[in-house]
């Protein structure tokens, strides 16, 4: 862990007596540390450091996953074919803790600094500031719990190291790992003393303020609280997280349903959903317009906790078009992934299926497929893709780093509208990087739902079953509003496998697949990456890629680095 706080150092950090400092010379003057405490908008530049870096759905880490390959020599693609290990801890999340040390320096220096002249107003900016960095805190540690949690070599399950204050640059950096309950119970503790702290939304509504804000003045806790704070971390944020939190814990690869985690998730989930209508509140455009909206909309019913609308993220756009649109094709979709979309009628996809052709395998499918994946004969925007053995640059490995390499381009996350010219100049657009998004908690509330009781158990008035029913149904899959296949499915087990399927494709593409086949203890078995062609008359399977994971893949490695200046710090077993 020392060379996270040693690149603190030379990354102009904080300590001005190892030649660096917050501070950037200011006219002819150099000033210190000291400024932290008397300029309010740098002091906050620390905590607003902690919102940098943040996990969103464009890691595009599928393609260590058999839902995709990449067309390039990709870290991803090395994990996958026996490259990762502790020398390149490929996924590693440790760097986290530098926003973690940010942050426990800006609690540090909170009494310092005068925030508002007024004094109950300074107060209250206090409180709120002092809210996120604890929430802020939490969530950091949850990352990398999620990605270093695991069994370590002396057996035991293991969570991580948990930094609440700032360490000098000559601090005692050899800090054990906590037990994996312990580090959940810490996380946690964390989240809920922020609760304490931060509204539900920062709409300056004074029926929702915390418990702690009853006796403050009303238009100063508007002007604290309003809506001029979007988009910061807030009280429904951390209820998200927590319950992410519970659910990790829950998993088969951590305590397995031990103790109270899924119903603590649960618990959560069900109060947060219904506060949107339960399952009356999901987006029926969530499954896709969470991301694609017209320039200048700024109404996101889907999304939960996002980013700043940006207009300088085309590099989406020109990584994932396929090169006939002047783009790189960098991630090609699995025909594995292909397969997990069923039916039309909901039905699994298979040749035991009455309406599927194998020379024309896309029709009456799941429309999800259409909208996701680029295949041979659909479009963007009404420019058609040919991904075929007979010609053209979108075929299979026509041009290296550019064409697939399974006979499938990325569609989901893209804007179809967008133009590439040849000389590399590209259209407008604008996006968001998304945290967090309600489909996804609809499908943890189903999971738990199911573990806890089964398909039909209902929390908070939603059960697995009549979940997925919305979901399935919001993607177009059932004949006139009916989805046989669900009728079908009675056992817990069948339930669990249908939704994480549903994961799969709901939230394909997004960075989640990774880390719920390594929670539910699968990754280990991830099966290798297969294509498709097409020959001009037929299409057949090939295997693009191997996936070569051993038995300790499920819990990924601390950096070797840190493991081996620091003996107190145990590695996951097996690397």
């Amino acid at each position: 862990m020392k060379n996270i706080h040693k690149n603190i150092a030379l990354y102009i950090l904080f300590l001005s007596l190892v030649g660096c400092s917050l501070v950037e010379p200011v006219d002819e003057n150099l000033l210190g540390e000291d400024r932290l405490n008397f300029d309010p908008a740098f002091a906050e530049g620390v905590l607003l450091n902690a919102y940098e870096g943040m996990v969103t759905q464009l890691s595009f880490n599928d393609a260590g996953t058999d839902d995709a390959v990449n067309n390039f020599l990709s870290s991803y693609r090395r994990m996958a074919i026996g490259e990762w290990n502790a020398q390149n801890p490929f996924t590693s999340r440790w760097g986290h803790y530098e926003q973690v040390l940010y942050l426990n320096k800006f609690i540090s220096l909170l009494d310092e600094v005068v925030w508002k002249r007024d004094e109950e107003t300074n107060e209250l900016f206090k409180e709120r500031l002092y809210g996120e960095a604890v929430a802020l805190r939490a969530l950091r540690h949850f990352w990398i719990l999620q990605e270093h949690g695991g069994i370590g070599r002396s057996g035991q399950l293991l969570g991580i190291p948990y930094i609440t204050e700032f360490y000098e640059f000559n601090a005692d950096f050899n800090t054990p790992r906590l037990g994996f309950e312990e580090t959940v119970a810490r996380i946690a503790a964390d989240f809920d003393e922020a609760l304490e702290y931060l509204p539900m939304d920062y709409d300056g509504d004074l029926a929702k303020r915390p418990a702690r804000y009853n006796g403050s003045n009303d238009e100063k806790y508007q002007f604290v609280f309003g809506k001029d704070q979007d988009l910061r971390i807030s009280g429904r944020v951390i209820k998200a997280f927590k319950a992410k939190l519970f659910l990790l814990a829950a998993s088969p690869a951590f305590m397995d349903g031990q103790g109270s985690y899924y119903q603590d998730a649960a618990t959560i989930l069900a109060e947060l959903l219904n506060d949107i209508g339960g399952i009356g509140g999901l987006d029926p455009n969530g499954h896709y317009d969470f991301y694609d909206f017209p320039i200048g909309t700024r109404n996101f019913p889907e999304v939960l906790w996002r980013s700043n609308v940006s207009t300088y993220q085309t590099w989406v756009e020109s990584q994932q078009f396929p090169p006939s649109l002047n783009g790189e094709g960098r991630l090609n979709p699995s025909q594995n992934l292909v397969e997990a979309f069923p039916m039309l009628d909901g039905f699994p996809a298979t040749e035991a299926h009455s309406e599927f052709d194998p020379d024309n395998p896309f029709e009456n499918r799941d429309p999800r497929l259409k909208r996701y994946i680029l295949y041979n004969g659909n479009d963007l925007n009404g420019r058609p893709i040919t991904i075929s053995d007979e010609g053209g640059i979108d075929g299979i490995d026509q041009v290296s780093q550019r064409s697939t390499r399974s006979g499938y381009y990325l569609k989901k996350l893209l804007d179809p509208k967008i133009i590439i010219s040849a000389d590399g100049n590209i259209s407008g657009s604008e996006k968001i990087n998304v945290y967090v998004r309600y489909t996804d908690l609809f499908l943890m509330l189903a999971e738990a739902a199911n573990e806890l009781g089964g398909p039909d158990q209902a929390i908070g008035g939603m059960s697995a079953r009549n979940i997925i029913a919305a979901i399935r149904q919001r993607a177009g899959i059932g004949l006139d509003n009916s989805d046989a296949y669900l009728g079908t499915i009675s056992s817990q087990e069948d339930m669990r496998q249908l939704i994480r399927n549903e994961r799969r494709l709901e939230l394909c593409f997004e960075g989640h697949r990774l880390y719920d086949l390594r929670r539910w203890g699968l990754f280990d078995e991830t099966p290798d990456a297969m294509g498709l062609k097409f020959d001009g008359n037929s299409y057949g399977e090939f295997l693009v890629e191997p996936r070569l994971y051993g038995s300790n893949a499920n819990y990924g490695p601390i950096p070797q680095s840190e493991v081996v200046k620091f003996d107190a710090i145990e590695q996951n077993q097996g690397w």
